[in-house]
């Protein structure tokens, strides 16, 4: 099977190509330059060099949240397109649950989390089991003061992923907590996490929709929250209330 897949939740871009489980090619940017500039070349270079074209893939994978509201628009529009030019599956995977993978750890407690500002983080808790993260928390937006206190990290080692890890390893590190970083290689989401995360999904038999691929936010934008906090006079029809 051939996988296609795309990351774009944060500011580091890119995408990977897999076959039969394997990773072939991957292409990585962490330059800081728009998504919408640079992910699709990105894919076209990867798929030439390889000698492969979309319509070989048997799939597309995509994070599709949480993260940045802007990159996941982006990286989803993508994977859509990309789908629907070539009638092919596509599966939206969880950012956190891409990010599990990263570490490639055999066994232990991983901390994914990417920074959602205000001294929060988007986070879940993984435990690597013979090599396969198993979810442990709902993904969800936490306060790192909040984090902190969960007992889990406290009472064994544990492994931070994602551009929100050295957030919280310095909270940790302020509290006398030994948390450690992932290898810088592997700090950061990558495509080939999400490729692993959309191949448990293939081979737990779900199948992947165009049309039902929907961003998940996680939580409100920055301006749909400040609009709520004026009063129900500022609401517009359609607000969500979290």
């Amino acid at each position: 099977m051939k996988l296609l897949a795309l990351e774009s939740s944060a500011v580091a871009a890119s995408c990977c190509i897999c076959v039969d489980g394997q990773l072939l090619a991957q292409s990585f940017q962490n330059n800081g330059l728009t998504h919408s500039r640079t992910l699709l070349p990105m894919v076209t270079a990867m798929l030439e060099n390889c000698g492969l074209t979309l319509a070989e893939m048997d799939g597309i994978a995509v994070a599709a949240g949480p993260g940045s509201f802007t990159g996941l628009r982006i990286g989803v529009s993508a994977a859509k397109g990309l789908a629907w030019a070539e009638n092919k599956p596509v599966y939206g995977v969880s950012t956190l649950e891409a990010m599990a993978w990263n570490p490639g750890l055999e066994s232990g407690l991983i901390c994914c989390a990417m920074d959602a500002r205000r001294k929060q983080v988007y986070n879940a808790l993984f435990q690597a089991e013979c090599g396969v993260p198993v979810r442990l928390t709902e993904d969800r937006a936490i306060a790192v003061a909040e984090l902190l206190q969960d007992e889990r990290l406290i009472r064994q080692p544990v492994t931070l992923v994602g551009d929100g890890a050295r957030l919280c390893w310095q909270a940790g590190q302020e509290n006398g907590l030994a948390w450690r970083l992932a290898p810088e290689h592997l700090l950061h989401q990558s495509a080939w996490g999400v490729a692993k995360a959309a191949l448990k999904k293939i081979e737990a038999g779900e199948t992947g929709s165009a049309a039902d691929l929907v961003p998940n936010y996680l939580r409100l934008s920055q301006a749909e929250r400040e609009r709520l906090e004026k009063g129900p006079a500022n609401r517009l029809p359609g607000d969500r209330q979290r």
